[in-house]
């Protein structure tokens, strides 16, 4: 037999043994308490959202020790991205970034990472972190102020 009639004959028998197989079975659904935590995919318009919120932990404290003020952070409701704009505001599921201002500063800075915050070089002391969850226009929608002292240490970062 020619090689390319020993080919047929083996995608033949291949394809005849693929499509005779019984399917496979379906995946067993997730228990309802298990999908009631999820939140929804961001990947399709909301019809109606609640309100943005915004999560700020403590200081990591061995960090801090050293003098480096690591704030984590998380947006509920809302996704955190680099996107500005009043266009933006029509994006569904909705988005934004945040504002951070440290120790009542006459400036600040915006970021639409959602990674951690991180501030080095702050002096031994009180200090404290605002930290505003904005709309793609600086509209802020939620707010959080952290307080912490950096402890006096040596070494720097």
């Amino acid at each position: 037999m020619p090689a390319l009639g020993k080919f047929a004959l083996a995608a033949a028998v291949l394809l005849t043994t693929a499509c005779s197989a019984s399917p496979p079975a379906p995946a067993a659904p997730a228990p309802p308490a298990a999908a009631a935590a999820w939140s929804p995919a961001p990947v399709v318009p909301l019809p109606s959202q609640p309100p943005p919120s915004l999560v700020v932990d403590a200081p990591l404290p061995d960090q801090l020790a050293m003098g480096l003020v690591v704030l984590r952070y998380r947006a509920e409701n809302l996704r955190i991205v680099p996107v500005y704009g009043p266009a933006a505001l029509d994006v569904s599921p909705r988005i934004g970034h945040i504002h951070v201002t440290v120790d009542d500063a006459a400036w600040h800075w915006a970021d639409g990472s959602g990674e951690p915050l991180i501030i080095q070089s702050l002096p031994a002391g009180p200090h404290k972190v605002w930290i505003g969850l904005a709309d793609p226009t600086h509209k802020i929608l939620d707010e959080k102020t952290v307080n912490f002292v950096v402890p006096v240490h040596s070494g720097h970062h």
